[in-house]
């Protein structure tokens, strides 16, 4: 990347070359080559400079051509070749010494495309020495020299269009691996076509052509006796094979690369064939219900009508044996289940004795919890939070995290980035960033960043910056076109200048000697084409990267920091300016993320705290109606339960601490998901299974008023029991399962929610109804609430005139309770309700499965940090503006190349490369950028090394001994089949030689700027333990650019590792992160897929059904498939986070539907005896689970829940708004409305056969309490609300 500063402009050789000649201005052509002529010159020999800095350049000389001496021969032939072994020349010595050293010079950078070199010097030495020289070269201006002679100071050349052309074509696509570019950039100006190549080689420039050559077109010409240079040029994939160029220089020879089988996604018109096809199905399923529906109706007016005519031949009196009018009151209690389930009975059996043992000794239950818990705790002396985000969201044994780490100790981190950018929208609309004043000011800016010292260490940019070449920071700016010197803006030409820059970046190279491209540094020029027009300045401050906890680390980050403070004052400065500045340091993202942290942990503590006072105000209230509050507030003040709420959320918070004490203690991390989220989760199922137990035992109260406190309580327990047994088995299971997966954020919090749900559970079971027992003795010994020792004296009397002396009254029904009983659940299971029911919810589940091809991909840095952060414009301003894509690096491993068959499975630039090697391979996929992601040619080392080795190139390599040159007299000599090359322990030494050698402007294919991080060389075994090949992608904009990107770099190195057989990987800095998208997909649908699974076979085997834990499982299906779908509409993409929360969602809705699926498969005779004389069967069951559990499940999890939710709408953390409210507001209101509305109703239709629940059947006495239970109840006209089928 940075790697390579090379002094380009000397080579620039635009060999002006050496081409040399001049004159004093004419005004007539013909007055300097008067004659267009066969054997005829136009200028000759060299005469003297321009100035005492410029170079040599030619006499005019109209003369003949003249046969050379033997030496001047020989040394033209072994320049120019074997033709021009003969005949006479237009050229003298003293031009073939410039030409030979500009022409070496270009051979540095083209000598590994045959054809382009071949054409190349055909046409320097076809100009410079042919005889017919005057037929295609006319020279028009010259001046006199210092030595008194006329030299030629500008000239015409005519080269025909086929010539010219041909020689573009075999140049344009050949690569200079020193700068990750193409050699066209440095030897034609980044051309696009052959005119401009041949004006770029002509024009007169202090570091390039001497004269001004001009290449006008030739047509026209003829009349001036004057006809163009017409050779016929080379072509790179040139039948002669000594001319056919490599396949990375010449596309043309390259191997047909297969197809690639895009992920192609079926559509019908606009809509993902999953739409269409569910939405078809939808229909299909409508229009039999319509039909159905229908015929249904039809038959039934029939049957009516015919009933009818036999009523009127009947007599109309009533028989004595029939019943007159007498209704069958409480016709459920007839279809109560009469069979018992074994293992309920069982469960049954065990919480009851467990109940009663809590209740009995509460003290010991209570001190044992807390010191079990106080012991788990223990383990938050380990307690640790993993924040770096590879750890979080990469699991050290995945390919990523691996690949990562071999490359950080091969080659070093990943260099540190400082980003700024300087926009001028401000206005109404974006505009011009770039004027002479602000480039001032921002040369300032720039040298104020130059002398900036570190807050701690007093360490400036110089001395943590990178500096490939040993001397010179990178700096990527505007600034570097102009030496960063403000002194060199020239206020009437600075725009031309920029132009001239941008257009041929090798012309104005900065100190650190890398070209600047207008991308890197220029942003928003696109749509007039001009970089004057530019509507931001993009500025880049590269810092060198240590281990990660180093010293060296801490003193970058330290003045990175510096950096930051300077930059945000720089903001208020570009402000007053009428601009904008936006940056981003190394350290800022972490940074910003951890502010995001503690404003998020803010809002969920205010969400906690809200849920907490619900709860404990919801819970206190059970028993409290209004009518008790107004008429006996005495007796309120007793039957309040604030205090009991107060401890069932502190058993929450228990769970929670013994959950982390117990897992921290066993070494795994806390991740900032789980300190958010499993509060939340525990809360939500705590806090439903207390109101279970609290809700059922007021019912004992008031049903067996005359049994002890602890055995009230065991019944309590006893029924509610196996309730909480079903939802926490599947929840832990369910959360369990995740333990499985490799990535740390998931894993994690899946045995951390799995352990404290586990905990949470015992503790309800035990602690709670220890505290439970405790409170009802208060209760009974009429003390208050939250102060026990005061005892109210009347609170007694006014209770017991109403209940026999017992202090329940049966009005104490809640209004939630009385509405669920009265109104919702007898409209709810009306007929044509259901029927309405179903239909609306399984549309709801069609159209949710539609949207699901619409969820995303990827998480936007711009949502994990605060909506009012600085980074926020600068990741705008970056996808906006900065048109570069990162570099990638392709990794090999272990690989011998000093063996032959190793080193053609790399290279690229020569004849016997393997055509499926690493560089020819990466070479073609860069040709397909919209698949592939690949914009730049690769970085070869294999090839450069071995172009270093030319003997052409006399100043690369030089034998330290001798001074001779390298392979200069080998047998067989250096070519381009790579036979001769070296191998074994030559391979080696030359190769450490290479490496260290310095990379300038005499040999710019040197190892030491471009490639001395870029391998490791194994002297003892002979070998280089790895090695990359660097390269660069495509401008990624977006989440799905960024996923595409890796994937299709896994794709290429499986590519190369079928054809080649090398161990070879991607790497680039953004993998890391983008790793888990490989197989998030497959990922959350194997864990939610075995989350259901497990739902399927618990709730089946303790629901004794598998048609009712069929209805569960999919119940919880539609309520996940349903936050999935509100996923596409509130812009939830699945990553991490997302996938963490979907398994929270199947963990909540088990919660929301195991309680009722219960009480419907074991349903309250006391309730169900009370069913209207309509409801039978199902129906029956399914009305007393909604007044048995209903309230509780509304009022304990589903009221708690949103008002916690509700709380974090007003949070600034962008990814907690969008992650989590609306996530968890669609899981809320969706697992509600499942559990409450379609669940009953799919009970009523499908349920599986109920069993008689062992808590209510107790023989006569049991029957004569229930008796009495529905005497305490008040009279109530339920036909008043009696619905009609």
């Amino acid at each position: 990347m940075m790697g390579q500063r090379l002094s380009f402009h000397r080579f620039l050789f635009i060999f002006w070359l050496a081409l040399f000649a001049v004159l004093v201005s004419g005004d007539s052509d013909d007055e300097w080559t008067y004659k267009h002529e066969p054997g005829r010159c136009a200028i000759r020999g060299h005469c003297g400079k321009k100035s005492f800095f410029g170079g040599q350049l030619p006499c005019p000389d109209n003369g003949p051509a003249e046969d050379p001496s033997d030496a001047v021969r020989e040394r033209l032939v072994n320049i120019c070749g074997d033709k021009w072994s003969e005949g006479p020349v237009c050229c003298q010595e003293d031009q073939l010494d410039a030409l030979s050293s500009n022409l070496k010079r270009a051979e540095t950078i083209i000598a590994s495309c045959p054809a382009c070199k071949e054409n190349f010097f055909n046409l320097f030495c076809t100009f410079t020495c042919s005889p017919d020289q005057s037929l295609f070269v006319n020279v028009t201006k010259t001046q006199l020299a210092s030595s008194k002679k006329l030299i030629v100071t500008e000239l015409d050349t005519l080269v025909s269009d086929t010539y010219g052309t041909g020689f573009y074509d075999s140049c344009k696509d050949v690569k200079f691996s020193g700068t990750n570019g193409y050699a066209m950039d440095l030897i034609g100006g980044g051309a696009k076509n052959y005119t401009s190549f041949l004006k770029f080689l002509g024009d007169e420039k202090p570091f390039g052509s001497p004269f001004q050559l001009n290449f006008p077109r030739p047509a026209g010409r003829e009349k001036d006796g004057m006809s163009a240079m017409d050779n016929t040029p080379k072509q790179c994939n040139d039948t002669d094979t000594r001319y056919r160029c490599a396949c990375v220089d010449c596309p043309a020879v390259c191997p047909a690369l297969p197809e690639v089988a895009e992920a192609k996604t079926c559509h019908v018109g606009a809509l993902h064939c999953l739409s269409f096809a569910v939405i078809i199905v939808y229909s299909v399923f409508l229009l039999v219900l319509v039909a159905v529906v229908s015929g249904h109706v039809a038959y039934q007016r029939h049957a009516r009508h015919k009933s009818e005519r036999l009523r009127l031949l009947q007599d109309a009196a009533a028989s004595d044996d029939e019943d007159e009018g007498d209704v069958v009151l409480d016709a459920g209690f007839l279809d109560r289940p009469q069979k018992y389930y074994r293992l309920n009975t069982f469960f049954d059996k065990v919480f009851r004795k467990l109940g009663e043992i809590a209740a009995r000794f509460p003290a010991i239950t209570i001190g044992t919890s807390i010191v079990i818990v106080g012991l788990l705790s223990i383990g938050w002396v380990r307690f640790a939070v993993e924040r770096d985000p590879v750890r979080l969201w990469v699991s050290p044994n995945s390919a990523a995290a691996e690949e990562k780490a071999f490359f950080d100790e091969k080659f070093g981190p990943f260099f540190r980035a400082q980003q700024a950018f300087l926009v001028n929208d401000t206005g109404s609309e974006p505009g011009p960033v770039l004027s002479y004043d602000t480039l001032g000011w921002w040369f300032d800016v720039e040298q104020r960043v130059q002398r900036l010292k570190s807050i701690s260490n007093g360490g400036t940019f110089d001395e943590v910056c990178y500096k490939p070449t040993g001397d010179a920071c990178v700096v990527q700016s505007v600034t570097g076109y102009f030496g960063g010197m403000f002194s060199s803006v020239d206020p009437d030409t600075w725009q031309d200048d920029l132009r001239a820059c941008t257009a041929s970046p090798v012309n104005c190279l900065p100190d650190f000697q890398q070209p600047l491209k207008r991308e890197m540094i220029l942003g928003g020029w696109e749509e007039t084409g001009d970089v004057v027009d530019s509507k931001a300045l993009i500025v880049t401050w590269v810092v060198k990267n240590h281990p990660e906890g180093s010293g060296e680390e801490a003193y970058a980050m330290d003045w990175e920091r510096s950096l930051k403070s300077l930059l945000l004052a720089v903001q208020d400065e570009a402000r007053d300016m009428g601009l904008r500045l936006s940056f981003s340091t190394e350290i800022s993202l972490e940074e910003e993320l951890n502010k995001s942290t503690n404003t998020d942990a803010k809002i969920v503590v205010v969400s906690y705290i809200i849920m907490f006072i619900y709860a404990s105000l919801a819970l206190g209230s059970t028993t409290l109606a209004t009518k008790s509050i107004l008429y006996r507030p005495a007796s309120a003040l007793v039957q309040s339960k604030f205090t009991l709420g107060i401890f069932g959320i502190i058993i929450v918070l228990m769970s929670v601490s013994a959950s982390v004490g117990l897992f921290a203690a066993a070494g795994v991390k806390v991740t900032l998901i789980i300190a958010e989220v499993i509060p939340f989760l525990v809360l939500a199922v705590g806090v439903d299974n207390i109101f279970l137990i609290v809700h059922e035992f007021e019912r004992i109260n008031v049903s067996h008023p005359d049994d002890t406190i602890e055995l009230r309580v065991s019944k309590a327990l006893g029924r509610m029991g196996p309730s909480i047994l079903l939802s926490a088995t599947t929840e832990t299971i369910a959360f369990a399962l995740g333990a499985v997966v490799d990535m740390p954020a998931v894993r994690n919090f899946a045995v951390y929610a799995a352990g404290a749900v586990f905990i949470n559970a015992l503790l309800q079971v035990t602690m709670f109804v220890s505290v439970l027992t405790l409170n009802q003795r208060r209760v009974e010994s009429n003390r208050t609430d939250c102060f026990p020792c005061i005892k109210v004296r009347n609170s007694e009397g006014l209770s017991s005139s109403l209940t026999g002396g017992r202090p329940y009254a049966a009005e104490d029904e809640g209004l939630v309770q009385k509405f669920v009983r009265r109104i919702y659940a007898p409209a709810l299971l009306n007929r044509k309700t259901k029927v309405g029911i179903v239909v609306a919810f399984l549309g709801l589940f069609t159209a949710a499965i539609a949207l699901i091809p619409r969820v995303s991909l990827g998480l936007d840095q711009r949502i994990a940090i605060p909506s009012d952060s600085y980074l926020i414009n600068y990741f705008n301003d970056l996808y906006d503006y900065f048109d570069s894509g990162p570099p990638v690096y392709f990794v090999t491993r272990e690989l011998n190349t000093t063996q032959r068959a190793h080193q053609q499975q790399l290279c690229g630039r020569f004849s016997t490369c393997d055509p499926f090697s690493i560089v020819n391979v990466l070479e073609q996929e860069r040709k397909r950028p919209n698949i592939s992601y690949i914009s730049e040619p690769a970085a070869s080392w294999i090839d450069d090394y071995f172009i270093w080795l030319n003997p052409a190139l006399e100043e690369c390599c030089v034998e330290g001994a001798t001074g001779e040159v390298c392979f200069e007299n080998r047998n067989p000599p250096w070519n381009i089949t790579l036979y001769g090359m070296p191998e074994g322990q030559e391979f080696i030494d030359y190769l450490s030689k290479w490496i260290e050698s310095p990379t300038d402007e005499s040999c710019p294919v040197a190892g030491k700027a471009a490639y001395g991080d870029a391998l490791v060389i194994d002297q003892a075994r002979l070998t280089t333990p790895a090695s990359h090949f660097r390269s660069s992608h495509t401008p990624l904009r977006s989440q799905e650019d960024f996923i595409n990107a890796y994937a299709s770099a896994r794709r290429i190195a499986n590519t190369l590792r079928e054809h080649t057989g090398v161990d070879v990987f991607p790497y680039s800095k953004f993998y890391i992160f983008f790793d888990q998208y490989a197989t998030i997909v497959r990922l959350a649908g194997t864990l939610l897929g075995s989350a259901l699974a497990m739902i399927l076979v618990v709730s089946s085997t303790l629901l004794g059904s598998v048609m009712t834990g069929a209805v569960v499982t999919i119940t919880v299906i539609m309520i996940v498939i349903d936050i999935i779908g509100s996923m596409a509409l509130f812009g939830v993409s699945l990553n991490a986070v997302s996938l963490v929360n979907l398994v929270i969602c199947v963990g909540i809705g088990v919660e929301f539907c195991a309680h009722i699926a219960r009480a419907f498969m074991f349903p309250s005779r006391n309730i169900m005896e009370r069913a209207k004389s309509k409801f039978r069967g199902r129906d029956a069951r399914a009305w007393t689970a909604l007044v048995n559990v209903g309230s509780s499940v509304f009022s304990g999890i589903t009221v708690t829940k949103l008002l916690g939710v509700i709380v974090l709408a007003f949070t600034r953390s962008k990814i907690f708004e969008i992650y989590y409210f609306r996530i968890w507001l669609s899981l809320v209101v969706l697992a509600a409305t499942h559990a409450l509305v379609f669940l009953p109703v799919a009970l009523s239709l499908v349920g599986g056969e109920g069993y008689v629940d062992p808590e209510s059947d107790g023989g006569l006495e049991e029957d004569l309490t229930s008796r009495r239970y529905r005497a305490l109840l008040p009279e109530e006209d339920d036909d008043d609300y009696d619905f009609d089928d």
